[in-house]
């Protein structure tokens, strides 16, 4: 009985699956060879050859760039373009037209929306013999909000193809190293310069696609096969840049044009120990999303290469100090150096009346006998002269602006750039080279080498790109930046002996960089926060025609702070006619000072002053890591071992913001500042708290704060213990 029931079933499976192999054959049957779709009895033969073949492109968005912080630089935001239907023959599937019908309502309609000439719309709509139109460029490139409220009129014959706008959210931030990206003609949005050009493989995506059937009529056929791939956006790129700071840069920078009616300016801020560059821009500069008025397209700091003047000073003393014939307190010659050649076409000191040249001070002036030290401290063309031929020889003054990295690429995150010229074939072109005249060089190359100087005679290569991420998973890397040391070309020794030095140029009334630390012009920015090192410069610029400009100047200025314990670096240069006052009127360079020295907590004791008093053998310094977009538990076990003095700002659970920034050091008993909310803290006990400690509370918050007095603090307006809201001004006084 079994037996008889078990062949009944198999009978009725063979059967079925006959049945089934019959339909399909038929189907294909009647798809290949009576070209006719069975299911909806449509008639395949006017496209059988594939011609009713459609491919829907699935656009892949192009990868964000985000500063260091996070705060998205550059994205892809979706648009739409109206496109109007106009051939009769266009109908749904159920019949109806899916043309404009009403020609004279839906110009009406859509003039509303668009605010658009509703004349200029109908003319459009008016069109004969075409199949469709656009609206010209106010019907592109719509938002969303305006797609949607066109789509709830219920319009027939108005539809929309998506499109990609590429939208840089600071306008003018860092755009001549940011670059732009721009749509080609597949509607692929293409890096064509700066970063958005040289990381464009890992930016842009891998578009997908949908490829189906349609029939005359261009509806899809139910039951038909489809092909689909979806589309794989770019990766997200992080930079090392801090938007707080780089918009305080390009404040600077629109300060400088209009005190000095500059032609140019350029700067630059760096981590000392790490390579970051957390600011780098210049003007004229222009605006990414409209390219609007753009008069240069080069990259002033990495590819246009200039004679830099005194800045470059500093390392005609590096190669003699490292070389061991260098005594600062020495007399040396400050009025001027006149020299003849020998054999080697090296220069040799001579009289006034024997020289082929001679080389003197700006404005001419004598000092008469000075020390060595002295001759940095005042910029003295002279004495850079007689070091170079006296103390060492124009060739080992050429070896070690070499080991410095000058005249070759920095080859930094595949930046465009130019090496710079070196004249050193006469004795005139030799002497220039000692004040930073005659060859030339790039801002580039000047943040490499002085982190050398700053760094106590390690070099770092500076660099902009941070990181490469997934665009779906953020934790996973692509490409992770590291430190990269390119040479020792100064001892630690020598390092130092320069930073006591340019401690003075920047802090003794002679110096030439006194003005950058006290208020000259009564304008009310002075920088008593912190001690600096430094070094200026001014430079004739080289006129096309041979020669120097008798007019045009470049000044500049390369400091670092805090003095004892250098951390970040600003290189500031600008262009403009003659002006004596360069070195006096240095509010927008203080300003930008004061920005990175509240920002990162720096202050004359900074090194000393964020940690309680312990010994110095169980002092432990550690690279801080990454707790931006972690838990607070995550980010307290990470710190665990690091003894840290830990301190939660917000009732959120996630960090959003640290102090210090990721890498910079930590050290035991530091006091770390986690922030989990911008609206809101509880107010911690300031007692005893240094200038470095509330000047971290206040970047990492972004509260108002108002400091008072010096020394640590002794009261605070706010208790402790009180939810402080966003708005609240904290008067915090020191003594």
């Amino acid at each position: 009985m079994k037996s008889k029931k078990r062949n009944h079933t198999m009978r009725n499976m063979t059967l079925i699956t006959l049945i089934t192999m019959s339909i399909i054959v038929f189907n294909v049957f009647s798809v290949s060879v009576l070209q006719t779709h069975a299911r909806s009895n449509t008639d395949l033969s006017l496209y059988a050859d594939n011609a009713n073949i459609t491919t829907e492109t699935t656009k892949a968005l192009r990868g964000n760039i985000y500063d260091r912080n996070g705060n998205i630089i550059a994205q892809d935001t979706y648009t739409y373009n109206i496109v109007c239907i106009l051939s009769t023959s266009r109908t749904k599937a159920n019949g109806d037209p899916a043309y404009v019908v009403d020609k004279e309502d839906t110009a009406q309609k859509l003039s509303d929306i668009l605010h658009m000439d509703k004349q200029k719309i109908h003319d459009f709509l008016n069109q004969s013999n075409i199949y469709q139109t656009e609206l010209g460029t106010e019907g592109r490139n719509l938002s969303k909000e305006t797609k949607e409220a066109i789509e709830a009129l219920d319009l027939p014959g108005i539809e929309f193809t998506d499109s990609i706008k590429r939208v840089y959210t600071y306008g003018t931030f860092a755009s001549n190293l940011i670059g732009y990206a721009r749509s080609n003609e597949s509607g692929t949005t293409v890096g064509q310069m700066g970063l958005e050009l040289g990381l464009d493989s890992y930016l842009r995506g891998e578009d997908g696609y949908k490829r189906y059937q349609v029939d005359k009529d261009g509806h899809s056929l139910p039951g038909m096969l489809e092909e689909t791939e979806s589309a794989v956006n770019g990766n997200s790129v992080y930079l090392t840049l801090d938007a707080t700071i780089q918009q305080q840069l390009e404040a600077s920078f629109q300060e400088t044009v209009d005190t000095f009616n500059a032609d140019r300016v350029w700067g630059a801020v760096m981590e000392v120990n790490t390579g970051k560059v957390i600011g780098w821009g210049q003007y004229p500069s222009f605006d990414s999303n409209t390219l609007d008025n753009i008069t240069e397209f080069n990259n002033i700091g990495a590819q246009i290469p200039y004679e830099p003047g005194s800045t470059l000073k500093v390392f005609t003393w590096a190669a003699a100090i490292n070389e061991g014939v260098y005594d600062g307190n020495a007399d040396a010659d400050g009025n001027e150096y006149c020299y003849t050649s020998d054999a080697n076409n090296n220069p040799v000191r001579t009289s006034e009346d024997n020289a082929i040249g001679c080389v003197y001070n700006a404005h001419g002036t004598k000092y008469g006998t000075v020390s060595y030290d002295t001759g940095l401290v005042r910029s003295l063309n002279s004495v850079s002269s007689q070091i170079q031929n006296e103390l060492i020889t124009p060739q080992t003054h050429l070896e070690y602006l070499k080991k410095f990295g000058f005249f070759n690429a920095v080859d930094t995150d595949g930046l465009a750039e130019s090496t710079g010229s070196l004249s050193f074939s006469y004795p005139a072109d030799r002497v220039s080279l000692s004040y930073g005249q005659g060859s030339t060089v790039t801002m580039l190359q000047m943040l490499q080498a002085y982190s050398a100087v700053f760094n106590n005679g390690e070099m770092v290569k500076p660099y902009f790109v941070e990181s490469i991420r997934d665009a779906y998973d953020n934790s996973k890397i692509v490409y992770q930046a590291e430190k990269q040391v390119v040479g020792n070309p100064i001892t630690s020794d020598t390092a130092k002996q320069l930073q006591s030095i340019m401690y003075k140029v920047m802090n003794d009334k002679d110096g030439t960089g006194y003005g950058y630390s006290h208020d000259f012009t009564n304008d009310g920015v002075e920088v008593s926060e912190v001690k600096m090192i430094g070094k200026t410069g001014t430079a004739e610029v080289a006129s096309s025609t041979g020669g120097y400009s008798n007019s045009k100047y470049i000044s500049s200025i390369v400091l670092a702070l805090p003095a004892e314990n250098p951390q970040i670096m600003i290189y500031y240069a600008f262009e403009s006619d003659y002006n004596k006052y360069a070195s006096t009127y240095t509010s927008a360079v203080q300003k930008l000072i004061k920005k990175v020295t509240m920002l990162y907590g720096l202050t004359n004791s900074s090194s000393t002053s964020s940690k309680e008093v312990v010994s110095t053998e169980d002092v432990v310094v550690n690279e801080m890591p990454n707790l931006l977009n972690h838990s607070v538990d995550y980010a307290n076990d990470a710190l665990s071992s690091y003894n840290t003095n830990t301190i939660v700002l917000g009732s959120g659970s996630t960090v959003i913001d640290q102090y210090p920034k990721v890498s910079q050091s930590v050290q035991t008993n530091q006091r770390v500042f986690l922030l989990t909310d911008t609206n809101s803290f509880t107010m911690p006990d300031l007692t005893g708290w240094t200038r470095a400690d509330v000047s971290a509370l206040w970047s990492v918050t972004g509260f108002g704060f108002k400091l008072n007095g010096e020394g640590k603090v002794v009261s605070q307006s706010i208790p402790a213990g009180t939810t402080v809201t966003k708005g609240t001004e904290i008067e915090v006084e020191f003594g």
